[in-house]
């Protein structure tokens, strides 16, 4: 029964390469197409389809609508319809056990398609024309035991139809290779592409998936796990039937019976061996109906009953003689031996066993004249298989250092398209800073002048033309300074004293020496230090005007530069009423000054923070001693910066 398994997967082959739905509906159909048909190249496709459908009806008829469709090509010299006629040809010569003639058919088949693919390389018809010749001429290798060619051939056809995403296609010929590996009697790498074909068939609704189904089933039936076994045959019998696949499903049945024999079911395994031999029969598929008149012979034997056991036994015999099939010969020639021999006829029995032997010295000659051809073709098949395993192997690290490369290379460019981007971005916001600390100014300017001719129109009013001159000399000295520097982004420590100076200057005219001042800078002050211009005014401005002008008696401001933890700090002092008070006093009056001066520097603070990425810090704060005020304390703390 082992044996037979065997032979029963040899022909799994027969179909699986180029299996396709018949029904005498489409042939009917096709039939008036081509009545109707005036071209002489669209009758030849027409003549192929025809022969195409008939595959899973009649074999022989696909010999004589393809023999039709080859006469008139060549007579046009129809290049494609030539080589489609000689596919059907070489299918109809597999399905008859003609492999030397199938296999020429095939060949032919091939050089036609390699020659239109000169003149249209990237045709994707021709492409897969050549793809199935190749697949074809796997399944004859296979048949003739030449596993090295039949993997070769099989492998050429898998990239043809990985080429043109030919997901069916793909799918067949992982079931094939699969095949391959199982007449090698590795279960487990057969196993592999059979599930490989499995999950393309799940999922484009692959019609060919019960074949599939049946073969996962049949190794797991060999490994003797028949759990398994029954959960795929289950599935594929489920699918057969939805389908028309009458090879596929006779093939089924057979193995059916197996599994039933092997777990003591006798009467399943009959119905089964039965239903193979029916749609064998009908097939006219000698090879497959011998296979299952022998394992019915067998059953019978088995149970005793040799009256039914030899009418089978001799004619599966008598099959597998007509197709010269000398295996399944020397099997059913054992049998009918046997039988007789049950049956005390000892002459039949003896004359049967001598073909047996016969039969199997011719097997053992056959053998042994291969033998040698066998161990080198192992040999040529183990090392072309290692070759193609480090083949994949170097193109699967080639492809992972492309891709690495290509994600370096994309990566090394958003890293440079980043780092200009971040650099123009960098390069406008310093722009866009150094533009409003410009507007800040031309702000901060006018609000000065105004306030500075305020004065001066207050003064002449108290104090007369003379003292007015006077204020006015001063005024335009600081102007002078004002807009010599207002324009630049920084000025020299010195320069800002000085204007400082003018200004206090100016302001004790103006309310007639109501405080005095001291400007001091100390030795950690360095000649080239600046800061931005106008910064420190608005400031002794406040407390000038909401500090000391308020109080009662004289007041005194302190101004003083210094250097601590590497930042250049700038103190306001005044010992004015404080904030609270200058808040209730002049409430709408602090308002309005701080909506400009006060709050156009703390904006021109927070910008120059934003352009060097350092700190710039501003406190305000009241002093008290005893919980009495003594005056408004403002801290600047800046960056330390230089002129350069």
């Amino acid at each position: 029964m082992k044996t037979a398994t065997k032979i029963v997967l040899y022909s799994f082959i027969l179909f699986i390469g180029h299996y396709s739905l018949a029904q005498q509906a489409t042939i009917d159909s096709l039939k008036r197409v081509y009545k109707v048909t005036k071209i002489d190249t669209a009758k030849v496709g027409v003549l192929n389809k025809i022969a195409s459908e008939f595959k899973e009806i009649n074999p022989d008829s696909i010999s004589t609508y393809a023999n039709k469709a080859l006469q008139l090509a060549t007579k046009l010299n129809y290049g494609f319809g030539q080589a489609n006629a000689e596919v059907n040809l070489g299918n109809a010569s597999i399905i008859f056990g003609e492999y030397p003639v199938a296999k020429n058919h095939f060949e032919k088949a091939k050089t036609i398609f390699k020659s239109l693919l000169k003149s249209e390389e990237e045709n994707k018809t021709f492409i897969f024309g050549l793809a199935r010749c190749y697949s074809s001429l796997g399944v004859i290798f296979s048949q003739e035991g030449n596993y090295n060619e039949s993997l070769d051939n099989y492998q050429n056809g898998l990239k043809l139809y990985q080429k043109i995403d030919q997901k069916n296609s793909i799918s067949k010929s992982y079931n094939n290779i699969g095949i391959v590996y199982k007449s090698r009697s590795n279960n487990a790498k057969a196993l592999e592409y059979f599930k490989k074909a499995l999950k393309i068939q799940e999922e484009i609704g692959e019609q060919t998936m019960p074949v599939t189904l049946t073969n996962i089933g049949v190794i797991y039936f060999e490994s003797n796990n028949l759990p398994q076994a029954f959960s795929y045959y289950t599935k594929a019998e489920k699918l057969f039937q939805t389908i028309e696949n009458t090879r596929g499903l006779a093939l089924l049945q057979n193995y059916w019976g197996d599994y039933y024999t092997k777990t003591k079911a006798t009467d399943k395994a009959e119905t089964h061996y039965k239903q193979a031999l029916d749609l064998f029969e009908s097939m006219q598929n000698k090879f497959g109906a011998s296979l299952a008149l022998y394992n019915l012979g067998t059953l019978y034997f088995e149970q005793k009953n040799y009256e039914k056991a030899i009418p089978l036994a001799t004619k599966s015999l008598a099959y597998a003689q007509e197709i010269g099939v000398l295996d399944q010969t020397y099997h059913s020639e054992k049998l009918v031996s046997d039988i007789y021999g049950a049956q005390n006829q000892p002459a039949l029995s003896l004359q049967h066993y001598k073909n047996y032997i016969i039969a199997r010295d011719s097997l053992n000659n056959m053998e042994s004249t291969k033998k040698f051809d066998r161990a080198e073709m192992d040999f040529e098949f183990q090392k072309k298989e290692a070759l193609f395993q480090e083949k994949n192997k170097r193109e699967h690290l080639l492809l992972i250092f492309s891709i690495i490369g290509t994600l370096l290379f994309i990566g090394l460019i958003f890293v440079l398209i980043n780092r200009h981007q971040v650099k123009r971005r960098l390069t406008l916001q310093k722009e866009v800073a150094e533009y409003e600390q410009k507007a800040l100014h031309l702000q901060m300017n006018p609000h000065f002048v105004f306030n500075c001719l305020g004065s001066i129109s207050s003064f002449i009013v108290q104090n007369g033309t003379d003292s007015a001159l006077k204020y006015l000399s001063k005024f335009s000295k600081l102007m002078r300074l004002t807009l010599e520097y207002s324009k630049d982004a920084l000025i020299p420590i010195d320069k800002e004293i000085e204007s400082l100076q003018n200004y206090l200057e100016l302001e004790q005219l103006r309310f007639h020496d109501k405080f005095d001042f001291k400007i001091q800078s100390s030795e950690n002050i360095e000649f080239n230090m600046g800061l931005p211009p106008l910064l420190i005014q608005p400031f002794v401005e406040n407390a000038i005007l909401h500090g000391l002008v308020p109080k009662e008696g004289n007041g005194r401001i302190v101004v003083d530069f210094d250097v601590e933890n590497d930042q250049l700090v700038c103190t306001i002092w005044d010992n004015g009423i404080g904030i609270t008070k200058s808040a209730a006093i002049k409430e709408n009056s602090m308002k309005a000054h701080k909506s400009m001066a006060l709050e156009i520097t703390k904006k021109r603070l927070e910008i120059m923070e934003a352009t060097i990425s350092k700190s710039a810090q501003i406190e305000i704060k009241e002093l008290q001693v005893d919980n009495e005020v003594t005056g408004t304390k403002v801290t600047l703390r800046l960056p330390k910066q230089y002129i350069q």
